[in-house]
Parts: C-alpha cells; structure tokens; sequence
C-alpha cells in the first residue's frame, strides 16, 4: 500500500451550502440559504449539479432545506472529521493540521509535530490562515426503483463553519450513545437552520444540523437502526471490519486532503477577500493578506518552534 496518500471514503457528489462567483475579475464565495448537490465535474458555470439535486426538489425551483441521508460508519470520528487547518494558498497543500492540543506541520526539514494552541493563540493563524474545517461524508438516502445503487460511495459536505462543525458533532455523539452506537443504520437528515448574532448584525446566517427524520420518533428510529442491522450482521455484512480499513486507510497519509482537492477548498473556504462571515456557507473570512505571509516567513526562520511551513 502507498505510504503518505490517505485513502478517505470514496465520494460521488458535493453537498454545499454556497458557491464561488466572480466579482468584479475575482472569484470570491457567496453564501446561500439552501442545500446544493453537485457533482465532482466543474463546468464554465462552477460545478455541476447531480441528478438528485433535482429529484429532492419537491416544486422545480424550490429550495433544498433538509436532505435524507445515512452514515457509512458508526465511529462519529469517521463519519466527521475537523481539524484546524492551514493551507498553502499557492499550491493547495494542507501545511498544518492540528486538534488544539497536538499538530503536524510540513516544515523544510519534513513533517514534524508541534503543540497546537488552537487559532486564537497560534501566530501563524493571524488573518484567517487557520481554521476549523470539518469534512462529513453521508450516504443520500432516496427511493430507487430497485437497483442497488453505490453503498460505499458517499457524499460530502465540506464547511470551515463553526457552528456546523459543533452542532454535527454534538448530534453524532449524543445519537451514537441513544442508538447504542448504530450511526449507520440510523435514518438521518441533513437540516439548514438559520439563526442570526451580534457578529452577523442581526442578519440570519445558515449552518448545518444532522437530525432523525420528522417522520420517526427517536425510539422508532432506533427500534428500526437495530432491526436493520441484524438484518446485515445475517447477511455477513462485517461492519466493524470496514471501519478497522477506514482507520487503517485515513492513517496512510499526514494530511487527509490532497493538492488536487486542495486547490478548490482554498478557493471556496480560504479566500484572500471575503465578506466577514464564515460559518456554514461556502467558505468567507478575512484571508490571507501577503504581507502577513512574509512576516510570518521571517518570524518562522527567527523561531525554529514555528516551523517554516509558508515555505514547505
């Protein structure tokens, strides 16, 4: 097996909450009050979207507010995974990754690990550099005609939100408790909630929440998450096999995104300009100002703890 590239669940199709538009000669993210499914194509238009994207639509042209889905796992860190990350805007390359206590930084002398003081206290931060960024990978659950469709294949919703990273995490680990840890057989939804603060000047901004559905109440789901999962321990489904080969395949690399990905999540979750929000929609923040890159260079040469990973 390849050391150093991260096997990550596979994934067929993109769930948003915002875009990227150009403005102006520059192409900056813009929120949005709905659900977006796409597909991993990008077009002139940005990316394109995946057939569900209508079939979930109730009315052409309606709004997608809540998404049936389930989990691929019934570890909550497999299915959701943050971090604080900091990214080469140049070349994609994640350059530090960190859970607030420990993390690793690509330095010009090789990986090497550091404490994390999380972004407030972290001088490589400064500006938005660094951020909680989560990735949660769901399988989109819909009605089919009776072909089996891709049950390993998974979507993803990418967020650098603090409020979707915090609530999917609460949800994940107070629903595997209630369950008695049978996240992937629980029916599940994807919900857009609004709500506005003092920071966002009273206007609403949108994150994501994972609840039961509306149609099951949380016996019912459990009830029903049991029964189907005996019904795949019968069929010699093995699910605690699969979630030893996630780990397994997750631990190959240093960092779980690649410079492929890396350039698109740059783009749409870490951009030079932003409008000051960034939670639950497609990426906004304050940036990186180059200046701040240089003093941050020549801070990283003066105090070898920092590491030089700017330059990596």
């Amino acid at each position: 097996m390849l050391k150093g590239l991260a096997l990550t669940p596979p994934v067929v199709g993109r769930i948003s909450i915002g875009k990227v538009v150009e403005k102006n000669g520059k192409r900056l993210p813009e929120k949005d009050d709905e659900f977006t499914i796409t597909s991993q194509v990008q077009g002139r238009d940005g990316w394109i979207h995946h057939p569900l994207d209508e079939q979930l639509r109730k009315d052409k042209g309606a709004k997608l507010r809540s998404i049936p889905v389930r989990l691929l796992f019934d570890d909550p860190d497999l299915s959701l995974r943050a971090s604080y990350t900091m990214f080469d805007r140049s070349t994609g390359r994640p350059l530090c990754v960190g859970n607030g206590e420990t993390c690793k930084r690509a330095t010009l002398q090789g990986m090497q690990s550091f404490p994390c003081p999380a972004p407030p206290s972290c001088p490589l931060a400064e500006g938005g550099n660094c951020k909680p960024y989560g990735r949660l990978n769901v399988r989109i659950d819909v009605d089919s005609d009776g072909t089996p469709g891709d049950e390993l294949g998974s979507f993803v919703l990418r967020t650098t939100g603090f409020n979707t990273i915090r609530t999917i995490a609460a949800r994940l680990r107070y629903l595997h408790a209630l369950s008695g840890g049978l996240l992937s057989t629980l029916p599940l939804e994807l919900r857009l909630r609004g709500k506005s603060t003092t920071l966002s000047r009273r206007a609403p901004i949108y994150y994501v929440d994972l609840t039961l559905r509306g149609d099951a109440t949380l016996a019912q789901a459990v009830a029903a998450a049991r029964t189907e999962w005996e019904a795949r321990k019968a069929a010699g489904m093995d699910q605690a096999a699969l979630e030893d080969a996630a780990r397994s395949g997750l631990a190959l690399g240093e960092f779980e995104e690649s410079e492929e990905d890396g350039v698109a999540v740059v783009e749409e979750f870490y951009p030079m300009e932003g409008d000051g929000l960034d939670d639950g929609s497609a990426g906004t923040g304050s940036g990186i100002r180059p200046e701040l890159v240089d003093k941050l260079r020549q801070r990283a040469r003066r105090n070898p703890l920092l590491g030089a990973g700017n330059e990596a």
